[in-house]
């Protein structure tokens, strides 16, 4: 063991999950779904995915089968929907998710800060995925890579995943990223390279729009889609959702596991740079419940024999890192080990805690922009308001009630790590103050509803009581106090409009005053009050009220 552990990876795959808010679309656009843009796009550069299920059940793979029988059923119809039964009828539908690909980036060329020879890796999928309903979309970038060391794995790790840089060093080199990153075709050519170095055009964005940029090769990644500060004109706009490192998931075969050092492993689990093997990257009392924390050794035993399968998960929320040996079919096997699991069952898992999280940052988002467009001088926007707030409510119930829930699985290792991610992501924290929220929002429409009403009430009492004087005047003679019936049409007809306009004049007068004529009916009926307040409370009808 050397300084920088000298542990050879021999098969390395790394998964980048990256939640985006997706802006409303416009008016008028024509689209009715944000994929929808995708599928008019000429370019064609993303093509959406057939599901997994083929019409013959002899095509039908066996690692899709034990990752749908890796979920509990309500799980199975988010992910996959529900097919028509033998009857016909329909029950769940089909899926809520769509996914699309891209297939023209096939490799990644990585270049790194002090290190003169490139590190190329194979992108094995990347995926878009959208949601129903909800305006989240998951960005999904795959690579492997073979026979690295464990150091640049560690590099790989904790600097791919970064979608603008932390800062610049006083020579200019872009702090916590990859000197470089270029997407390459499958003839070798350069089709997008990052801009990490660009230090004016970070700083630009966020001096004029207060937003972050985003480096270009990930904007090329997300293409036709537009960052939303961009001034070109594009129906589907996204913005970020949390800061530039993405979630990460990682999965390494190493000869044995047990040679990493505790260092070795806190490195992976926070996704931190490469060090020494033998310092921890932070303070020893933050890390002194480490593996009660962050390790998953259901599978781990360093004291047994060679015969045991040592494989060590760690989560911390951002991350997600399996290690096992690479002797072991069990561990490296694609199609029944871990290999397969990590890259669907334990992917799903993943991408479910992170939509969660990005749906409920999404809504609380729009919480706070429909609160501060918020005028309660202004008809239209108070009128504004109680409709966002019904819309918002309606997304959360169909949220809630579609996409959220505790428990994906009956499998002890799932539901364990599901629950450890959560945790680890604040989720049930951040859905519990969205619901605090919304429910807070809700009384106020309520309470705003019960005024109105009141008021609407007020008036047509006040009116009401007004009109019984004539009422009971003119009723009380039983009949009419003139004879106009042997009168000309047009002499009846003058007639008939010569009371209905004063009658509805005075009607719409006694609607405007009815709230001061209601106090002045809550004086007349005080008993403690003196005549001289009653008769002042009467003449406050007839002035006209100061704002």
């Amino acid at each position: 063991m050397t300084e920088m552990s000298d542990i050879a990876v021999r098969d390395f795959r790394q998964i980048l999950i990256w939640p985006l808010q997706l802006m409303p679309l416009p008016p008028g656009c024509g689209l009715l779904n944000h994929w929808d843009y995708l599928d008019r796009d000429p370019n064609r550069t993303w093509v959406e995915l057939d599901d997994e299920f083929p019409e013959r059940p002899e095509d039908f793979q066996e690692r899709h089968y034990r990752e749908f029988a890796a979920f509990l059923p309500h799980v199975q119809r988010f992910l996959y929907g529900e097919r028509a039964s033998r009857t016909g009828r329909t029950t769940y539908g089909d899926s809520p998710i769509r996914i699309f690909r891209r297939a023209d980036v096939k490799k990644a060329r990585l270049r790194f800060h002090g290190q003169a020879e490139a590190t190329e890796v194979d992108v094995v999928h990347t995926d878009l995925y959208f949601f129903f309903d909800v305006d989240v979309a998951i960005l999904v970038v795959e690579i492997a890579a073979r026979d690295l060391h464990l150091s640049r794995a560690q590099e790989i790790i904790y600097r791919f995943g970064r979608a603008y840089p932390a800062g610049w060093s006083e020579s200019g080199a872009a702090l916590n990223c990859p000197e470089s990153v270029e997407w390459l075709g499958a003839d070798g050519a350069v089709l997008a390279a990052s801009d990490y170095q660009a230090r004016t055009k970070y700083l630009a964005s966020v001096c004029k729009d207060q937003a972050s940029a985003i480096s270009y090769h990930w904007e090329y990644l997300l293409a036709p889609m537009m960052l939303n500060q961009r001034a070109q004109v594009a129906p589907v706009r996204y913005r970020q959702l949390e800061f530039h490192r993405m979630p990460t998931m990682a999965w390494l075969a190493v000869d044995d596991p047990r040679a990493l050092t505790r260092a070795d492993f806190m490195r992976l689990a926070f996704a931190s740079a490469p060090g020494a093997a033998t310092e921890t990257p932070y303070a020893p009392g933050f890390l002194a419940d480490f593996e009660q924390r962050y390790c998953y050794d259901r599978f781990y035993d360093p004291l047994r024999g060679e015969g045991w399968t040592n494989t060590r998960v760690l989560c911390s929320g951002q991350s997600f890192v399996a290690i096992g040996p690479a002797e072991h079919a069990l561990f490296v096997d694609p199609e029944r080990g871990f290999l397969s699991q990590f890259r669907h069952q334990y992917f799903l898992l993943g991408l479910i805690a992170h939509f969660h999280r990005a749906a409920i940052l999404m809504l609380s988002d729009r919480l706070v922009a429909t609160v501060s467009r918020l005028d309660m001088e202004n008809n239209a926007s108070v009128s504004q308001f109680r409709h966002d707030i019904r819309r918002t409510l309606e997304t959360f119930l169909r949220f809630t009630h579609r996409y959220y829930f505790s428990e994906v699985s009956d499998q002890l290792p799932m539901r364990d790590l599901f629950r450890m991610w959560v945790a680890h992501l604040g989720t049930d924290r951040l859905f519990a103050e969205l619901r605090d929220e919304l429910g807070d929002m809700s009384s106020y429409l309520e309470t705003d509803l019960l005024r109105r009403q009141a008021k609407t009430i007020l008036t047509l009492t006040i009116t009401t009581l007004l009109s019984l004087v004539g009422t009971v005047t003119t009723g009380f003679l039983g009949m009419n106090l003139f004879s106009q019936a042997d009168m000309s049409a047009i002499d009846r007809t003058l007639i008939f409009f010569a009371v209905l306009i004063p009658t509805t004049l005075l009607l719409l007068y006694t609607v405007m005053v009815s709230r001061r004529f209601a106090e002045f009916l809550d004086a007349l009926a005080d008993e403690g009050a003196s005549w001289r307040e009653r008769w002042s409370a009467f003449a406050t009808v007839w002035r006209r009220s100061r704002r």
